[in-house]
């Protein structure tokens, strides 16, 4: 897993290195620090020499300084290293899923990938940190601290040894047990992320529900479920220190009746003053590394959980992307069904869509109606290639949508959404996601085109107004109309309109279907529509059913053949209201 995660260090490997081997530095230093030590009680103080006082007191305070350059370098290479690392690793997973089809975000859902882009990747920018700089220390410390020990007295090394051999078996048992916990966190992350999202969301309907305290209980139980498992872990991570204190307590207590033994019944020839107090240093510079050992090893039971959720992004094959030699020009607007049928999950019982078969002209205005869960919204995404079709084929100008460029295809079939999406900006900027390089009078004529210059020149700073984040400054049919606005920009062959003109009023969407007719006659136009009034123009209507086609012929003729048209009819005209009502 660990090779996965290396390229990411890309033009900051140079950091990835100096960070280490600076820290081996000042590693180096710390050590040499305790055998100064030995020397300046034995030669300095004990002889009562002090120009030995000066001399070793003077090496004391170089390493100490070297030691705390060596430090502060080692920091600074190390953090840019990984937070270069952990930028990489962002754009590397935000550029891959902007490539993810919608069933491919279905997959992960919007909450999980938004806590692998942060959590997840804060938790391997963390390990990333303790490899260069603890996982680098520590080992380093701990073999340098053994041999020194081994070095000054290789009898009283052994305490050392059995405290390494009980430090080594319990740490890493508890590190297992807290790992295996920590692992399972990040799901719950994924839970309180889309209960936020949910709630940030539909805080309009929350308040108009007075269903705050509601809300308010499922996300406590959320946390609190997140809570009880931090705890678990951390009470078993909380084992560390009464074990730690126990050896290192146990240590010092050998220490000082072993080594004193050896230095009383020595004469200091055994083992001096000096050696021993050395020794005292070591062997905390051991026990400590050996818990910093165990900690890292939670640490990275932790990230390694992360790592996996990352790597699935990253290793997520886009369902939908280019064939070999793709086609980069539609030809025309003419759109072919063939024997079409579509599932938005293998996993389903019944396709959402079943063997349509529709044969649409360029040029076409074609409307679209059928009740809620029809499949009218499924059918024009296969013709913008937003979902694939299961069998058939889709046609555009001719051609199998999967021939062309997926960007060449979504730019000549421009679709305005149910749900409309603005943008924080401004009225222009989002405007030109149409087209990147519109100029004002570009804008203004799709403006004009969809009935939303007549709001728009009305705002205080016109098209320079600000648009808050999600178009919460505007109505919805606003919104609607500068939606319309800008697909229009696109100048696509094939324009589809997703029930996009339920907010306007009846007149202005008139206005907006009579523009469509006389300035854009060239271009094949889908109006999904819950009225038939917003279809009753078009050159011909398809009428769906339960995922199938039921009629596809003009208004006049379906008033006469078809029974779910006229069914449709007669309720909208009646009552007043949504076909989808039943009757009182």
């Amino acid at each position: 897993m660990i090779k996965k995660f290396v390229p990411f260090v890309g033009r900051y490997k140079k950091n990835a290195i100096l960070g280490p081997v600076l820290l081996l530095g000042e590693v180096f230093m710390d050590i040499l620090q305790p055998f100064v030590v030995a020397s300046l009680i034995d030669k300095g103080i004990q002889a009562q020499n002090m120009p030995a006082v000066y001399k070793y007191g003077g090496l004391m305070l170089g390493c100490a300084m070297l030691s705390l350059f060596f430090g502060a370098m080692s920091g600074i290479q190390s953090s840019i290293a990984t937070t270069g690392f952990a930028a990489n690793v962002r754009d590397a997973m935000f550029k891959k899923i902007q490539t993810f089809s919608f069933k491919n975000i279905d997959k992960f859902s919007t909450a999980s990938l938004v806590t692998r882009t942060t959590t997840d990747v804060n938790n391997v920018q963390m390990a990333f940190m303790q490899i260069l700089r603890i996982a680098t220390r520590t080992p380093a410390m701990l073999l340098l601290s053994m041999v020194m020990c081994f070095v000054i007295s290789p009898r009283l090394s052994v305490i050392f040894l059995i405290a390494v051999a009980i430090v080594g078996t319990v740490m890493p048992t508890i590190g297992r047990f807290a790992g295996k916990i920590f692992s399972t966190v990040f799901q719950r992350y994924d839970a309180i992320n889309a209960r936020v999202e949910e709630n940030v969301a539909g805080a309009r309907v929350v308040k108009a529900f007075v269903r705050q305290d509601y809300e308010t209980e499922k996300y406590a139980k959320a946390t609190a479920d997140l809570r009880s498992r931090f705890v678990k872990a951390e009470m078993i991570v909380a084992m560390n220190m009464p074990v730690m204190t126990l050896v290192i307590n146990a240590c010092t207590i050998a220490l000082s009746w072993f080594g004193a033994r050896m230095v009383v019944l020595s004469g200091g020839t055994a083992l001096t003053t000096g050696q021993l107090t050395s020794m005292f240093s070591y062997v905390m510079q051991i026990l400590m590394s050996m818990m910093m050992l165990n900690m890292i090893f939670v640490m990275l039971s932790m990230a390694g959980a992360s790592a996996k959720r990352i790597i699935e992004v990253l290793e997520e094959e886009p369902d939908i992307k280019n064939g070999a030699e793709p086609l980069t020009e539609v030809e025309n607007g003419a759109i072919d069904f063939n024997d079409v049928s579509f599932r938005y999950s293998e996993t389903s019982d019944d396709p959402v869509l079943k063997n349509i078969d529709l044969h649409i002209r360029s040029g076409e205005t074609i409307g679209l109606i059928g009740g809620t869960g029809s499949g009218k919204s499924s059918l024009v995404s296969l013709i913008s290639r937003l979902y694939d079709v299961e069998s058939g084929s889709v046609c555009v100008g001719g051609r199998d949508v999967r021939d062309y460029d997926v960007e060449v295809i979504r730019n000549a079939v421009s679709v305005v959404l149910q749900k409309n999406v603005l943008f924080s900006g401004t009225v222009y900027s989002n405007l030109r996601w149409g087209k990147a390089d519109a100029t004002e009078a570009e804008c203004r004529e799709a403006c004009r085109l969809a009935c939303a210059d007549e709001f728009i020149d009305k705002l205080p700073d016109g098209y320079d107004s600000r648009v808050e984040q999600g178009g919460a400054n505007f109505s919805g049919g606003q919104k609607q109309r500068l939606c319309i606005a800008r697909a229009l920009l696109k100048k696509p062959k094939v324009l589809i309109l997703d029930d996009s003109t339920s907010a306007v009023d009846t007149a202005t969407d008139a206005k907006i279907r009579a523009a469509f007719r006389d300035v854009i006659p060239e271009t094949t136009k889908i109006i999904i529509a819950q009225r038939i009034a917003s279809v009753r123009d078009a050159d011909r209507i398809i009428v769906m059913d339960n995922g199938r086609v039921v009629g596809f012929d003009s208004h006049d003729n379906l008033m006469k053949t078809n029974a779910i048209y006229q069914e449709i009819y007669e309720t909208q005209t009646r009552g007043g209201g949504d076909f989808d009502e039943p009757d009182a």
